[in-house]
């Protein structure tokens, strides 16, 4: 992860990983088919990580009738500072999901481990039956993309990393979300 932040996913060599990680190429070759396959696990790590997230997080679905914002914040604040805590892997993580190769990807991987996050998603569209009329997949490519896409502006020194910062693209992206949260509707 560290290569692909230093010299982007398609400049990145096996070599360069080797000398970042103390080892041969040859003793990544014994564990990975090539760079494609390290990239690959190396994607899954981050996200596996990401997704336990949500498996530790306190959620009451009944504060989505109250303060549905102030429910979505509580779950969004940890996730977007596990990615501003972890500059080599959200450099990463967004130059992957943004390149060629991912779409292709994505249709096909096991994604089972984010399993308390599709919990949450069904709370809210329990309670927000309109958010069923969005299109799930731009949703959540809004979601996940904007807070990836900030966190790496953070940790590249684009943006400070301050509450300032962190309310600001919090209120860019729930400004979308906000007109779909009417219980009941």
């Amino acid at each position: 992860m560290k290569a692909v932040r230093q010299y982007g996913l398609e400049g990145v060599r096996i070599q360069k990983i080797s000398e970042l990680a103390g080892l041969s190429p040859g003793t990544l070759y014994r564990y990975f088919d090539g760079k494609d396959q390290l990239m690959l696990e190396c994607f899954t790590y981050v996200d596996k990580q990401a997704a336990e997230i949500f498996e530790h997080l306190r959620f009451d679905p009944q504060a989505l009738l109250t303060d549905p914002m102030g429910a979505v914040r509580s779950l969004w604040i940890p996730y977007f500072r596990f990615w501003v805590a972890r500059p080599d892997e959200t450099v990463f993580y967004h130059r992957f999901r943004d390149s060629t190769f991912f779409p292709a990807y994505d249709r096909v991987r096991d994604a089972s481990y984010f399993g308390a996050f599709v919990e949450m998603v069904r709370a809210f569209m329990q309670m927000f039956p309109c958010v069923r009329e969005m299109n799930q997949n731009l949703l959540w490519l809004h979601v996940l993309t904007t807070t990836v896409l900030y966190a790496k502006y953070v940790v590249e020194g684009v943006l400070p990393d301050n509450e300032e910062t962190e309310e600001a693209v919090f209120q860019l992206l729930a400004t979308g979300l906000s007109g779909y949260l009417i219980p009941g509707q």
